[in-house]
């Protein structure tokens, strides 16, 4: 069925709008998961994801929790969309005369959606990492004025570090453009395409298998519950999978450090000072935290995709016109 030819505006569609519900039921952990691998052993402000999302609920409010959303939400659209369309693009052309596509054709098909993907997917998480950040280093400058104002009995500039300047996506992206130009915007694009191509050729393969398990038919689309539960399943396996790309993809992308946070040059010289003065353990920060927002996530978005929302949508619009 996943083989089957779909029209470009209804790919487009389902994916814009999974990609919607998605992140508004799972942006909060995305934000844990985020600030988990960003902090270092120098000063950490959460032990957990609960840890991580009370501290920020207490001290940025309910919609602490949303920061960077918005550009989650105005990006994920074409990112899903494009990403969504692409996979079947590319096993509609690899399959020949509709027969079943092998597995290094499916995982050539993620592959390629993987590599298109990141035309959105790097400015995205760029942005976004910076607002999702930018909570746990301003609770990290008002601890250290805390400690200081203690060990030096001097209450002066105590209030300052409390007052946050917040920034919004449109200035970053302005500085970003200005001091670096669109290259700005695409930091970390080598470790975003070590991420998500990895990420494709995993998943897509093993949704399409899991999902033809509970077809009846190989013409019958699977009921609900099964592109569900294959979503869910493909979704978090590929996530801890590429887990350790996805810690030094958000080093990297971070502009701003905490107090006695290394700074990197490049995918090789993040891996090596994690490696050296974390662990190995430490590329495996926020798995549970990636593999519970990529599993609803794309649970939800291959439910849409499989419904066919958009099929009916624009099924309609002729019926308007007559």
């Amino acid at each position: 069925m996943a083989d089957k030819q779909i029209s470009l505006p209804a790919k487009l569609i389902n994916g814009g709008i999974a990609g919607l519900i998605g992140v508004t039921c799972v942006f909060p952990i995305d934000l844990a998961k985020t600030r988990l691998q960003n902090q270092q052993n120098g000063q950490r402000m959460y032990t957990s994801m609960s840890d991580c999302l009370i501290k920020t609920i207490r001290s940025e409010g309910y919609f602490g929790m949303y920061r960077g959303a918005a550009v989650n939400l105005t990006l994920v659209t074409p990112e899903k969309a494009i990403k969504l369309a692409a996979n079947d693009f590319f096993r509609h052309h690899l399959s020949k005369d509709g027969k079943k596509l092998t597995l290094l054709r499916e995982m050539l098909a993620g592959c390629g959606a993987g590599t298109c993907q990141v035309i959105v997917t790097t400015p995205m998480e760029m942005l976004k990492i910076q607002l999702q950040d930018a909570g746990r280093i301003a609770a990290q400058k008002k601890l250290m004025a805390a400690q200081a104002q203690l060990s030096s009995s001097s209450a002066a500039g105590a209030a300052e570090p409390a007052v946050e300047t917040r920034t919004t996506a449109t200035q970053i992206t302005r500085e970003l453009l200005r001091s670096k130009g669109i290259a700005g915007l695409y930091k970390g694009l080598g470790a975003t395409l070590l991420r998500d191509v990895p990420f494709s050729i995993v998943y897509f393969p093993l949704f399409a298998n899991l999902n033809k398990l509970g077809q009846k038919d190989p013409n019958v689309k699977a009921p609900f519950y099964v592109s569900f539960l294959s979503g869910c399943v493909a979704g978090s396996t590929a996530a801890v999978a590429v887990n350790p790309c996805d810690v030094i993809k958000t080093r990297l992308q971070s502009l701003q450090r905490g107090v006695n946070e290394d700074t990197y040059s490049g995918i090789l010289d993040c891996t090596k000072k994690i490696w050296q003065k974390e662990g190995p353990m430490a590329f495996l920060k926020g798995a549970y935290c990636r593999a519970l927002v990529i599993a609803p996530l794309f649970g939800i978005a291959q439910v849409v995709y499989f419904i066919g929302i958009a099929e009916f949508l624009l099924d309609m619009l002729p019926k308007h016109r007559a």
